[in-house]
C-alpha cells in the first residue's frame, strides 16, 4: 500500500520523464504468486489488486473510525449492486449482489449494448413474468451503480480441440457516452415493455428481411440473381434483333481443324462485305475459327447476345409492356421493403433515446488494450484528458496525443490483433472525480505537488532533489567532455617544440619511465620477421630505403623514419642526441595524426596505440612509456645507428624508478586498446558477412561488436566507432533474418517451419532485448514492433492445427516485453589479423559502405 502511494504520488509530481514502478511491481508479484507459479490472467490480476486495495483501505478505515461505520473509498468508487430476479424450477427468487468489474462476453455480439442485454438476461424471459412455469431464467437489474463503472470484456475462450485458450479478435463497438437507464431496477417495468416492443419489431424485421432476400436472390438453382435484373435481362433478350438461323448451322463440324473451311454463310457474308483485297483465289482463303477455350476474340459475325428466332411485333409489344410493368412493381416492392427495414432499425436504435431513459449517462474515461494472443502480448491504455479535452495514449514510458479514430482502430478489434479488454466509464454527474481541486482558503486551483498530503509531498520533493542532483552530475560530465574536446581542437594550433641537438639538454617528461615491461604481443610478434629480413639488407641503403621493400607495422615504420630524420644530429652529437631527436619527431607525428579528422575509411588509431591513447586522453606517462618501449624494442637492430638508439632507450628504461608509473594502469590501458582492436574486428567481419548476405553469421559479430563498442564509448567519445552505423546494420540484419524465418513458416513444409522457428528462438528472440533496452533508439523499437506484427498477423489466418500449435508456443517468447538480456553461449572466433591487414580490410569495407545507400540511416 505504501509503495503504491509513493508510485502514484511520483506520477502526479515527479520531474522525471517516467517513473520506475519496479518496487511496487515486485511486491505485487510476490503477493499474487500462485502455488503453481503460473502466469496470472490480466483480469485475475485486476480482481486481486482491487481486493487487496479494498482490504488495505478497510483496515485503515477501521483504525480511523470515530463511532461511525467506516467508509472504504475502493468500495465507494468501484463497487455497485445488482438485483438478480428469476425463476428456478417454477419458484421465484430475488438476490442482491455486489459487483466490481462487470464481466461481458464478446463473442457473437456487435456492440456493448448487445453484450449488456445478453448479460442481464439468462434463460427464458417469458418465464420470469408468468405465474405458472417450470422453466428457469433470471434477470439482472442494477440497483446501485458505482461512480467508476468497469466492464471486463472476455476476449478469450478455451479451444477444446487444441486444449488451450484462444483470443477472440471479433470487432466490438462501444460508445463514448453510455446511458445505463435501461439496466436500472427503477426502470424495470418500462424496460421490459421496450424489450417486448423491440422483440416484436425484430420478429417483423426478420420477416421483411426474408421477403427482401427473395427479391434480391431470385431463382431455384444454386445461383441466385436480383429479380429486377432477371426481368431486365428477359426484356433485353426479347428486344434483340431476331436471328433466323440456328446458332450451330454456320459451323461445319466435318472439316478438319487444320483444313480450309469455307461455308456458304461465310461466303455470303464476305460477298455482302465486298470483294476481297487479296489477289489469291477464293478457295485458298481460310475463315477464322473461334476457339472459346484458347482465344478470347469474338468473331465479327457472331451476335453479341442471343435473340429469339421468331417473334411478332404484337408479341413483342405485349411482352415488353408486361416486363416493364413487372420490373417497376418489383423495384417498388424492393424499395418499400428496404424503407420499412430502415425505419424499424431506426425505431430500435431510438427506443431508449427518450428523456426518461437518458438520465444516467456514463462517459468513457479509459480503455485498456491488448495486442497479441491468449497467453502473450503487449498492453497499453487510452485515457481521456478532461482538461485538454483529448485522448492520450499511455504505452510503457511513451505518452502521446491520440484521437478517437486511433482508439477505435486499436480497441474495437479486428485490426492487427489488438482489441480492448477493459472499459472504464465515469458517471457524468460525478464531476468531482474529474474536476480540478481548489484550495479551500484561497480558492485557487490546486495542481501537481499541491494536491498531495504532507508525507507524500515530502517524499516527492526528496526524489526531485535526487533527480536534480543526477542532472547536475550529468551536466558536469557533459561539460567536462566538452572542455576536453575543446582542448583537443585547440591543440591543433600548437606546434611541437624544436628538437634539441645537444646531449646536455634536459630530458623530456616522456623519458621519466619506470622499469621495462613487455610490449603487447601485437606490437612485437608482428614485426619480428620483418625486422629479421631487414637486417639482411645492405647497410648502405639506410633505414628509409629498407621501408620501401619490407612490410612492417606502422609502429616500426614510424620509428625507423624518425631515426632516419635524426641522422644529422646522430652524426654530429652522438646516439643520445639522436635518440632525443628521433623520439620527439615520432611523438610530433603521432600527435598530428591524433588531431586530424580523417575520412571514415582511415582510422589512425588502428595503426598506432599512441594515437588511440592521445585521443582517449590517457595519462601522459602512459603515452610516453609506450613510445619509449617501442624505441627500446630489441628487434630494432638491423643497422648500427638503430642499435645504438635502441641501447639508449633501454638504458633510459633501466634508470627509471619502479614507483614512477602505475604499471597496473599501464597494463589496463593496453588491455583497453586490445579490446578496441578486437571490437573493430567484430564490426569489420560482421559488415563483410552482411554484404555477402551471410546474415546468420553476420548477426553474432554485429551483436558483440555493438555491445563491446558501447562499453568503449561509455568511457570516452573517441574510444569506439560510429554507434549509429553499427546499430543500423545490426537492425537490418535482424529484419532480414526475420523475413527469412517468416517465409520459411509460410511455406508450410514441416522441416522449413521447424528451421524458421529455430532461427527465431535461438538467434532473433534473444537479440530483441538488446534493441529494447535503450528507449532512445526509436528505430530499433519500431523494428521490433514490425517483427512482432509480422508474426501476430498469422493469428487471424487459416492454417493447419500443427502450425497453429507451433505458432501459439512461439509467440509468447517473441512478445515477451522484458529487457533482460540473455547472453549467447559462445563468442564468434576472431582471426589473427596483422595491423596492415586490419587497416586494409577496414578501409575497404568502409569505402564500400559509403558507396552503398543505407536506408533509414
Amino acid at each position: 500500500m505504501r509503495e503504491l502511494r509513493y508510485l502514484f504520488s511520483l506520477l502526479v509530481s515527479s520531474k522525471r520523464k517516467y517513473v520506475d514502478p519496479s518496487r511496487a511491481v515486485e511486491i505485487l508479484k510476490d503477493a499474487f504468486k500462485s502455488n503453481d507459479s503460473q502466469q496470472q490472467d490480466v483480469s485475475e490480476f485486476t480482481h486481486k489488486l482491487l481486493d487487496w486495495l479494498e482490504d488495505a483501505f478497510q483496515i485503515k478505515a477501521e483504525e480511523e473510525r470515530d463511532g461511525e461505520k467506516p467508509k472504504n473509498p475502493m468500495v465507494e468508487l468501484f463497487y455497485g449492486r445488482f438485483l438478480a430476479v428469476g425463476v428456478h424450477e417454477g419458484k421465484k427468487f430475488e438476490n442482491t449482489e455486489m459487483f466490481g468489474q462487470y464481466p461481458l462476453q464478446v463473442n457473437g455480439f456487435k456492440d456493448l449494448h448487445e453484450c449488456l442485454e445478453a448479460a442481464m438476461i439468462e434463460g427464458e424471459i417469458e418465464s420470469l413474468h408468468s405465474e405458472n412455469s417450470s422453466k428457469s431464467g433470471q434477470e439482472h437489474w442494477f440497483t446501485e451503480l458505482p461512480p467508476v463503472l468497469t466492464f471486463e470484456l472476455s476476449r478469450f475462450e478455451f479451444n477444446q480441440a487444441l486444449g488451450r485458450p484462444e483470443k477472440i479478435h471479433n470487432k466490438l463497438e462501444f460508445p463514448p457516452c453510455l446511458y445505463m437507464d435501461r439496466y436500472m431496477h427503477k426502470n424495470r417495468e418500462i424496460t421490459r415493455l421496450k424489450r417486448d416492443e423491440i422483440k416484436r419489431l425484430k420478429e417483423h424485421l426478420t420477416v421483411l428481411q426474408q421477403r427482401l432476400e427473395r427479391y434480391l436472390s431470385y431463382g431455384s438453382g444454386p445461383k441466385r440473381f436480383p429479380l429486377a435484373d432477371v426481368l431486365q435481362y428477359a426484356l433485353e433478350f426479347a428486344s434483340s434483333k431476331p436471328v433466323c438461323t440456328s446458332p450451330v448451322e454456320d459451323i461445319d463440324t466435318s472439316a478438319p481443324p487444320s483444313g480450309p473451311l469455307v461455308t456458304q454463310p461465310m461466303q455470303s457474308t464476305m460477298e455482302h462485305q465486298g470483294p476481297s483485297s487479296s489477289s489469291e483465289p477464293q478457295s485458298n482463303q481460310r475463315s477464322v475459327i473461334h476457339k472459346p477455350f484458347t482465344q478470347s476474340r469474338i468473331p465479327p459475325d457472331l451476335p453479341m447476345h442471343p435473340a429469339p428466332r421468331h417473334i411478332t411485333d404484337e408479341e413483342l409489344t405485349v411482352l415488353e409492356g408486361c416486363l416493364h410493368r413487372w420490373r417497376t412493381e418489383v423495384e417498388t416492392d424492393t424499395r418499400d421493403l428496404q424503407d420499412s427495414i430502415g425505419r424499424i432499425h431506426r425505431t430500435i436504435e431510438l427506443m431508449y433515446s427518450d428523456k426518461l431513459m437518458t438520465q444516467v449517462p456514463y462517459r468513457l474515461h479509459a480503455v485498456l488494450v491488448h495486442e497479441g494472443q491468449a497467453n502473450a502480448g503487449h498492453y497499453w491504455a487510452y485515457i481521456f484528458d478532461h482538461n485538454e479535452k483529448r485522448w492520450m495514449k499511455y504505452n510503457d514510458i511513451s505518452v502521446t496525443k491520440s484521437s478517437w479514430e486511433e482508439l477505435e482502430r486499436d480497441s474495437f478489434g479486428g485490426y492487427r490483433n489488438a482489441s480492448a479488454y477493459c472499459l472504464m466509464y465515469i458517471n457524468e454527474h460525478e464531476q468531482h472525480l474529474i474536476q480540478e481541486e481548489y484550495d479551500k482558503e484561497t480558492g485557487q486551483v490546486l495542481s501537481g505537488m499541491d494536491t498531495l498530503p504532507p508525507d507524500l509531498k515530502e517524499f516527492v520533493k526528496e526524489d526531485n532533489r535526487r533527480f536534480e542532483k543526477e542532472i547536475e552530475e550529468w551536466d558536469k560530465e557533459q561539460l567536462r567532455k566538452a572542455e576536453q574536446e575543446k582542448m583537443r581542437i585547440s591543440q591543433k594550433t600548437i606546434k611541437p617544440p624544436p628538437a634539441s641537438v645537444s646531449a646536455a639538454v634536459k630530458e623530456p617528461e616522456y623519458l621519466e619511465q619506470p622499469t621495462r615491461a613487455e610490449l603487447p604481443e601485437e606490437t612485437t610478434e608482428e614485426t619480428t620477421n620483418a625486422i629479421t629480413q631487414a637486417a639482411t639488407e645492405s647497410e648502405e641503403k639506410g633505414p628509409e630505403a629498407v621501408l620501401q621493400t619490407v612490410m612492417m607495422t606502422p609502429n616500426m615504420q614510424g620509428i625507423i623514419m624518425a631515426i632516419g630524420k635524426s641522422r644529422n644530429v646522430y652524426d654530429m652529437c652522438g646516439p643520445e642526441a639522436g635518440f632525443f631527436k628521433a623520439i620527439k619527431t615520432e611523438y610530433a607525428r603521432l600527435l598530428k595524426l591524433a588531431q586530424e579528422d580523417p575520412p571514415p575509411e582511415t582510422d589512425y588509431r588502428l595503426q598506432h596505440a599512441v594515437v588511440y591513447f592521445i585521443q582517449s586522453q590517457a595519462p601522459k606517462k602512459i603515452i610516453e612509456r609506450t613510445l619509449l618501449e617501442q624505441f627500446a624494442d630489441r628487434n630494432l637492430s638491423f643497422d648500427e645507428r638503430c642499435r645504438n638508439i635502441m641501447k639508449v632507450a633501454q638504458a633510459k628504461l633501466e634508470m627509471i624508478k619502479p614507483d614512477e608509473v602505475n604499471m597496473e594502469e599501464y597494463r589496463r590501458w593496453h588491455k583497453e586498446y586490445k579490446s578496441f582492436r578486437d571490437t573493430t574486428m567484430y564490426i569489420l567481419i560482421g559488415l563483410e558477412l552482411f554484404q555477402n548476405k551471410s546474415y546468420v553469421e553476420a548477426l553474432l559479430y554485429l551483436i558483440f561488436g555493438y555491445q563491446y563498442n558501447k562499453e568503449l564509448l561509455s568511457r570516452g567519445l573517441y574510444r569506439g566507432h560510429d554507434e549509429e552505423l553499427i546499430s543500423h546494420y545490426r537492425r537490418e540484419c535482424l529484419l532480414k533474418l526475420n523475413e527469412k524465418a517468416a517465409a520459411m513458416f509460410e511455406s508450410g513444409d514441416v522441416e522449413e517451419v521447424c528451421n524458421g522457428l529455430t532461427l527465431m528462438n535461438e538467434l532473433i528472440v534473444p537479440c530483441l532485448p538488446m534493441l529494447l533496452i535503450d528507449e532512445m533508439e526509436e528505430k530499433d523499437i519500431i523494428a521490433v514492433e514490425d517483427m512482432r506484427n509480422r508474426w501476430c498477423s498469422y493469428l487471424g489466418q487459416e492454417m493447419e492445427s500443427s502450425l497453429q500449435e507451433r505458432l501459439t508456443d512461439f509467440l509468447p517468447k517473441l512478445l515477451d516485453c522484458s529487457t533482460e538480456i540473455k547472453g549467447f553461449n559462445d563468442l564468434p572466433k576472431l582471426p589473427n589479423f596483422s595491423t596492415h591487414e586490419l587497416c586494409e580490410r577496414f578501409s575497404r569495407i568502409m569505402l564500400s559502405l559509403s558507396r552503398t545507400p543505407a536506408d533509414g540511416r
